[in-house]
């Protein structure tokens, strides 16, 4: 306790053990940044397909008519930029740095967009790797952004540690696949996002199943799904189950993922994040 204390914590930066109330590390955006929704969407390790869905989302957003905008916060493997196909590097003045417009509007900040080439490798340790995605929200003149989607790196370390206190998140979407380890992954999104005190929106389950061109059947070439059980288990709904899709890989690969056809896909996911109220714009 300092020795002027006057017990009134919400004026007093000290950590000490007779604080009585949570200290905030939110930042605000920039000052000419107006964000008015922010959902992550993660997940407990990679190759589940949680850029994809980002991108998908951030499309339809799009496609209803919000200013739409993608934070990437995975510093290092930013897929964002491939998948829309954005080629040119962000810009800046005195006042910070402007994001990327996709060809449809999409405001994108990635880190790919600042690097010489896209194939360098970022090998940052940790402390810097989160500074920079902080900076992605204070430096980044955004201006008016309905819904702004962050693309997360896998896992529960650094990186989504300093997301979740340096910015205002409305809600997160849990990215899955039908695997058997999905209990465990979940479990670890579902604790840390508890622990940070925001609230999950629910699971979109990636890799479902196949379905045959020819006889319409579907395949769960991953075996049985066990979404339904874990999402029981812990409260949550499962929103949307994607399947594979070819056409959609193909997309991500000619940076065109902004021309799916597919307009039923994650309907279920943007109706929820749509429903959610927030406290006004950032």
């Amino acid at each position: 306790m300092a020795e002027n204390c006057t017990h009134n914590c919400s004026s007093c930066s000290q950590n000490c053990s007779s604080r009585k109330e949570k200290q905030s590390f939110i930042e605000k955006p920039h000052e000419l940044s107006q964000i008015k929704k922010v959902i992550a969407v993660v997940s407990g390790k990679g190759g589940v397909g949680k850029s994809l869905v980002t991108s998908m989302l951030a499309v339809k957003s799009n496609r209803a008519g919000n200013k739409t905008a993608i934070l990437d916060a995975d510093i290092t493997g930013p897929s964002v930029p491939k998948a829309f196909g954005i080629h040119e590097r962000a810009k800046g003045d005195e006042s910070g740095i402007y994001p990327v417009k996709s060809k449809f509007g999409i405001d994108v900040m990635s880190l790919n967009l600042l690097l010489a080439n896209d194939t360098d490798p970022v090998i940052w340790r940790g402390p810097v790797i989160g500074g920079t995605v902080k900076q992605f929200w204070t430096n980044v003149i955004w201006g008016d952004i309905d819904c702004m989607y962050i693309d997360m790196p896998p896992g529960t370390g650094d990186v989504p540690l300093t997301v979740f206190q340096s910015i205002p998140v409305d809600g997160i979407i849990i990215v899955t696949s039908p695997q058997e380890l999905v209990s465990m992954i979940v479990e670890k999104a579902v604790k840390m996002a508890k622990m940070m005190d925001i609230p999950v929106l629910g699971i979109v389950e990636n890799m479902s199943y196949v379905k045959c061109p020819d006889c319409g059947k579907e395949h769960k070439i991953f075996g049985d799904s066990h979404i339904e059980k874990v999402a029981e288990e812990f409260g949550l709904e499962v929103l949307d189950r994607l399947p594979i899709m070819p056409e959609i890989a193909a997309n991500v690969d000619s940076g065109t993922i902004e021309l799916f056809e597919s307009d039923t896909l994650l309907d279920n996911t943007l109706a929820k994040i749509e429903s959610v109220k927030t406290e006004g714009v950032k």
